[in-house]
């Protein structure tokens, strides 16, 4: 029952959560004049959206049902919900294929072809309902993001990176909301190792200490949509009001980065061909950059073209040759590496992640982005502090 078709959780109604049975939907275009018909073969009622098509209560009436349908109506083509490149447009099982087919006339099977660029379509493209709601859930993580980067959550020489880690987990369940995915938080500080606390690797108590940054990664579930964000915070030394001069540049050129990157965003150029312009430009500056952007909304990582991987920056077969559509959200996703010369000339790594939308001209940042690192604790008190 739980296993539910990604496309089809998006169709069920609210009070389902999930469907209590196989449930099929057909969507018949009649034409321009008549539109799309919707049907639902179900043994439970739908609602208004969908006609319900009754059967019996055999084990392999549904099906019969389902090429009486077909029959009925003599499609041209017959798109089910199968992908090689997209996982979230693939959701007929193999088992489900071979009893379709046992009750398909054999006249119909030349006829069936992939629903993925259907699918893909429906979920990746954002309502204009969804987009009043979105700049709401992108502002709430961002000021959990603040909180869990300030001193009234840690305490330099006392909190570990899996306190910060955990205080997140506790923070989203108070507000009732949830998490797609494990929060990460990591440190970077001169002379060491970066450490780091998520799913992936065992959480450290490594203690947060003055003279370190502190990055967070961490996404949320609010009205059956996602965010996804990472940001950067500097923990003061006593006596600073800033951040060291070379890690405010290095975030500097993290936006930058972000700008080159948005202005390749065109209706109609793939995934790959805007990973394509957005590096060689970026080289051309001489920023040491990757690329890594996906598709947000109904899920975290969603439908929609691949922008570049961490470890594939020569694009991405199939889920990079993908066309931009207007009226679409992505996590922009990517990280500069710079040498510090505070940090004795060290390699460190901006990573930075904000939501936007594009609405086929132009891209923007939902809630904003991060200009400047967090400081721990805020400038004013470290004055206050350095006196």
């Amino acid at each position: 029952d739980e296993n539910v078709d990604p496309v089809l959780a998006t169709m069920l109604p609210a009070e389902w959560i999930f469907a209590p049975r196989r449930t099929i939907l057909v969507f018949y275009n009649r034409g321009k004049e008549e539109g799309i018909e919707r049907l639902a073969i179900s043994v439970y009622r739908m609602g208004g959206l969908f006609e319900t098509v009754g059967y019996g209560r055999e084990q392999h009436d549904q099906w019969r049902a389902l090429a009486e349908v077909i029959e009925n109506r003599n499609p041209r083509n017959i798109a089910l919900n199968y992908s090689a490149d997209f996982p979230l447009s693939d959701g007929l099982t193999y088992s489900q294929y071979q009893q379709f087919l046992g009750f398909l006339p054999e006249a119909y099977a030349n006829r069936i072809v992939s629903a993925e660029r259907l699918a893909v379509g429906w979920l990746e493209t954002r309502t204009r309902d969804e987009m009043l709601v979105y700049p709401q859930l992108v502002r709430i993580a961002h000021l959990i993001i603040a909180e869990g980067l300030s001193e009234k959550n840690i305490t330099p020489g006392v909190t570990t990176l899996a306190d910060v880690q955990m205080w997140y987990w506790q923070r989203i369940r108070s507000l009732g909301l949830t998490t797609w995915f494990c929060p990460i938080v990591n440190v970077q500080r001169a002379g060491e190792i970066t450490h780091r606390a998520d799913a992936l690797f065992q959480p450290v108590p490594e203690v947060i200490i003055p003279g370190d940054l502190v990055h967070v990664d961490f996404g949320i579930n609010y009205l059956g949509l996602k965010t996804d964000t990472q940001q950067q915070a500097y923990v003061l030394k006593p006596g600073e009001a800033d951040a060291p001069e070379g890690l405010n540049q290095a975030l500097a050129i993290g936006n930058r980065l972000q700008d080159i990157f948005l202005a390749e965003f065109k209706t109609g150029r793939t995934g790959n061909e805007v990973l394509k312009a957005t590096r060689e430009k970026a080289e051309a500056e001489g920023i040491n950059g990757l690329i890594y952007t996906h598709p947000l909304g109904y899920h975290g990582h969603a439908a929609g073209p691949t922008i570049g991987l961490s470890d594939h920056q020569e694009g991405i077969p199939g889920a990079g040759d993908y066309p931009l559509y207007p009226n679409t959200v992505y996590a922009i996703e990517l990280s500069v590496s710079e040498r510090i010369p505070e940090w004795g000339n060290k390699l460190i790594r901006i990573a930075l992640e904000e939501d936007a939308f594009f609405d086929g001209e132009k891209v923007w940042f939902i809630d904003g982005r991060q200009t400047k690192l967090i400081l721990i604790p805020s400038s004013r008190e470290a004055h206050h502090l350095g006196k």
